[in-house]
Protein backbone atom coordinates (compact mmCIF):
# COMPACT_ATOMS: atom_id res chain seq x y z
CA UNK A 1 0.00 0.00 0.00
CA UNK A 2 1.37 3.72 -1.01
CA UNK A 3 1.11 5.97 1.60
CA UNK A 4 0.35 9.56 0.67
CA UNK A 5 0.52 12.61 2.14
CA UNK A 6 -2.59 14.33 2.80
CA UNK A 7 -3.16 17.98 1.92
CA UNK A 8 -6.46 20.36 1.29
CA UNK A 9 -6.56 19.22 -2.07
CA UNK A 10 -6.88 15.88 -1.56
CA UNK A 11 -8.68 15.20 1.90
CA UNK A 12 -12.12 14.31 0.54
CA UNK A 13 -10.24 11.55 -2.40
CA UNK A 14 -8.26 10.18 0.40
CA UNK A 15 -11.31 9.72 2.61
CA UNK A 16 -13.44 8.43 -0.15
CA UNK A 17 -10.43 5.99 -0.62
CA UNK A 18 -10.87 4.45 2.71
CA UNK A 19 -14.97 4.41 2.48
CA UNK A 20 -16.45 1.47 1.38
CA UNK A 21 -17.74 0.84 -1.93
CA UNK A 22 -21.28 1.04 -3.07
CA UNK A 23 -22.82 -2.65 -4.49
CA UNK A 24 -22.93 -2.52 -8.08
CA UNK A 25 -25.91 -4.46 -8.56
CA UNK A 26 -28.12 -2.58 -6.11
CA UNK A 27 -30.88 -0.75 -8.26
CA UNK A 28 -30.50 2.85 -8.91
CA UNK A 29 -34.04 3.53 -8.06
CA UNK A 30 -34.31 1.93 -4.92
CA UNK A 31 -35.09 3.76 -1.92
CA UNK A 32 -32.21 4.27 0.90
CA UNK A 33 -32.43 1.53 3.47
CA UNK A 34 -34.40 2.54 6.39
CA UNK A 35 -32.65 3.90 9.66
CA UNK A 36 -33.12 2.01 12.57
CA UNK A 37 -32.76 3.90 16.06
CA UNK A 38 -29.74 2.39 18.02
CA UNK A 39 -29.87 4.39 20.67
CA UNK A 40 -26.87 6.32 19.59
CA UNK A 41 -26.75 9.81 20.80
CA UNK A 42 -25.02 11.54 18.70
CA UNK A 43 -25.89 15.45 19.81
CA UNK A 44 -25.43 17.12 23.21
CA UNK A 45 -26.45 19.98 24.87
CA UNK A 46 -24.36 21.83 27.06
CA UNK A 47 -24.31 25.21 29.11
CA UNK A 48 -21.28 27.20 29.01
CA UNK A 49 -19.93 28.80 32.15
CA UNK A 50 -19.54 32.33 30.80
CA UNK A 51 -21.39 32.20 27.74
CA UNK A 52 -20.29 33.75 23.83
CA UNK A 53 -21.21 36.97 23.92
CA UNK A 54 -21.72 38.43 19.92
CA UNK A 55 -20.96 41.54 18.44
CA UNK A 56 -24.30 43.04 19.47
CA UNK A 57 -23.62 42.37 22.96
CA UNK A 58 -25.85 39.07 23.37
CA UNK A 59 -24.48 36.48 25.89
CA UNK A 60 -25.64 32.68 24.43
CA UNK A 61 -24.71 30.50 27.01
CA UNK A 62 -26.99 27.13 25.80
CA UNK A 63 -25.56 25.16 23.08
CA UNK A 64 -24.99 21.58 21.19
CA UNK A 65 -22.19 19.80 20.25
CA UNK A 66 -22.71 16.89 17.79
CA UNK A 67 -20.29 13.35 18.03
CA UNK A 68 -16.73 14.12 16.10
CA UNK A 69 -16.04 12.24 12.78
CA UNK A 70 -12.89 10.89 11.48
CA UNK A 71 -12.93 13.52 9.27
CA UNK A 72 -13.44 16.01 11.81
CA UNK A 73 -10.32 15.19 13.31
CA UNK A 74 -8.27 14.59 10.11
CA UNK A 75 -9.34 17.98 8.49
CA UNK A 76 -7.38 19.97 11.19
CA UNK A 77 -4.37 18.34 10.21
CA UNK A 78 -3.94 20.10 6.94
CA UNK A 79 -5.02 23.31 7.91
CA UNK A 80 -2.44 25.62 7.45
CA UNK A 81 -3.41 27.89 11.02
CA UNK A 82 -2.94 24.92 12.96
CA UNK A 83 0.33 24.14 10.50
CA UNK A 84 1.87 27.70 12.01
CA UNK A 85 0.55 27.19 15.41
CA UNK A 86 -0.12 23.68 16.52
CA UNK A 87 -2.48 25.24 19.69
CA UNK A 88 -4.74 26.38 17.25
CA UNK A 89 -6.05 22.85 16.78
CA UNK A 90 -9.00 22.75 19.37
CA UNK A 91 -10.20 26.21 17.97
CA UNK A 92 -10.88 24.07 14.22
CA UNK A 93 -12.15 20.99 15.91
CA UNK A 94 -14.43 22.66 18.38
CA UNK A 95 -16.06 24.99 15.34
CA UNK A 96 -16.60 21.95 13.16
CA UNK A 97 -18.61 19.90 15.92
CA UNK A 98 -20.30 22.62 17.38
CA UNK A 99 -23.76 23.02 15.71
CA UNK A 100 -25.28 26.09 17.86
CA UNK A 101 -24.48 28.51 20.67
CA UNK A 102 -27.20 30.21 21.35
CA UNK A 103 -29.28 31.69 18.43
CA UNK A 104 -25.49 30.93 16.37
CA UNK A 105 -26.08 28.02 13.99
CA UNK A 106 -22.82 28.99 12.27
CA UNK A 107 -20.16 28.61 14.34
CA UNK A 108 -16.96 29.07 12.77
CA UNK A 109 -13.26 29.59 14.07
CA UNK A 110 -13.44 33.02 14.63
CA UNK A 111 -16.74 32.42 17.00
CA UNK A 112 -14.33 29.92 18.79
CA UNK A 113 -11.27 32.34 19.12
CA UNK A 114 -13.64 35.23 20.90
CA UNK A 115 -14.96 32.84 23.15
CA UNK A 116 -13.54 33.22 27.03
CA UNK A 117 -10.70 30.95 27.74
CA UNK A 118 -12.76 29.16 30.69
CA UNK A 119 -15.45 28.43 27.97
CA UNK A 120 -12.71 26.57 25.83
CA UNK A 121 -11.54 24.67 28.39
CA UNK A 122 -14.66 23.68 29.03
CA UNK A 123 -15.88 22.86 25.75
CA UNK A 124 -12.54 21.01 25.45
CA UNK A 125 -12.99 18.52 28.26
CA UNK A 126 -16.51 18.50 26.87
CA UNK A 127 -15.61 17.28 23.90
CA UNK A 128 -13.54 14.61 25.44
CA UNK A 129 -16.40 13.31 27.65
CA UNK A 130 -18.72 12.74 24.50
CA UNK A 131 -16.16 11.20 22.43
CA UNK A 132 -14.36 9.08 23.91
CA UNK A 133 -16.43 8.51 27.09
CA UNK A 134 -19.91 8.64 25.30
CA UNK A 135 -21.51 10.89 28.43
CA UNK A 136 -21.57 14.13 29.94
CA UNK A 137 -21.95 13.10 33.36
CA UNK A 138 -18.24 13.31 35.76
CA UNK A 139 -18.09 12.16 39.09
CA UNK A 140 -17.57 14.62 41.86
CA UNK A 141 -16.67 14.41 45.70
CA UNK A 142 -18.76 16.87 47.70
CA UNK A 143 -15.66 19.14 49.82
CA UNK A 144 -18.13 18.98 52.95
CA UNK A 145 -19.29 15.33 53.36
CA UNK A 146 -16.77 13.81 51.58
CA UNK A 147 -19.87 11.54 49.74
CA UNK A 148 -19.52 10.53 46.48
CA UNK A 149 -22.06 11.16 43.29
CA UNK A 150 -22.37 12.59 39.77
CA UNK A 151 -23.11 15.42 38.25
CA UNK A 152 -24.08 16.38 34.14
CA UNK A 153 -21.89 18.90 32.79
CA UNK A 154 -24.37 19.61 30.17
CA UNK A 155 -25.88 22.43 32.27
CA UNK A 156 -28.68 21.07 34.32
CA UNK A 157 -29.07 23.13 37.45
CA UNK A 158 -29.69 20.58 41.16
CA UNK A 159 -32.96 20.00 41.72
CA UNK A 160 -33.53 19.44 37.71
CA UNK A 161 -34.57 16.32 36.33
Amino acid sequence: MRRRTVTAGNLDEILQMTEPAQEAAAPAAAPPPRREDHGLRTEFEFELPRGYVDEAGTVHRHGAMRLATARDELRPQIDLRVKENPAYLSVVLLSQVITRIGSITDVHAGVVERMYATDVAFLQDFYRRVNSEGHTRAAVTCPHCEGGFEVDLSGGRLGES
